[in-house]
């Protein structure tokens, strides 16, 4: 898989039960965060949606926006979900969060009434942070197309 573009049905073929976790926490709701690189180098935050559909993770930005402009000029891009706090009293209640990182490939116009530009995930990393089912410790999933998924847990 290395080399050749990894769309989302590739982590769901190779780890579908961890896919299915990170897409419940993506899919809670509906406005993400986006890190870009900006011309000068440093780091730019933005809010945007992002969608799983056809087996894609797809996002789009506005005609005119940084973001967009950022990644024709540098691809690389990391996508947090949203960030909630662990329920009240329980906090093995926490779905954790989750990020998406690797390279945005330009798909054309958004579709629809929205003007905009499309962009697919070339994914190179998937991250997701929890606690285990007692919420004694932190457990991070890594998932990568060269290394699988593996799971670190830090008391």
């Amino acid at each position: 898989m290395l080399g050749a573009m990894v769309a989302w049905k590739d982590v769901e073929a190779a780890a579908p039960e961890f896919a299915a976790r990170v897409r419940r926490i993506f899919d809670a709701h509906k406005h993400k965060t986006i890190a870009t690189i900006r011309a000068d180098g440093g780091p730019r935050i933005s809010g945007i949606e992002a969608e799983f559909a056809g087996g894609e993770l797809t996002f789009g930005s506005m005609p005119g926006a940084r973001k967009g402009a950022d990644l024709h000029r540098d691809p690389r891009f990391a996508l947090h979900s949203p960030s909630v706090d662990p329920p009240e009293g329980d906090p093995a209640g926490w779905a954790g969060d989750a990020k998406i990182a690797g390279r945005a490939v330009p798909a054309g116009e958004v579709g629809g009434d929205t003007e905009g530009e499309l962009f697919r995930a070339d994914v190179h990393e998937v991250v997701r942070t929890g606690l285990d089912d007692e919420a004694t410790m932190l457990v991070i999933e890594i998932w990568t197309p060269g290394g699988g998924l593996r799971r670190v847990e830090r008391a």
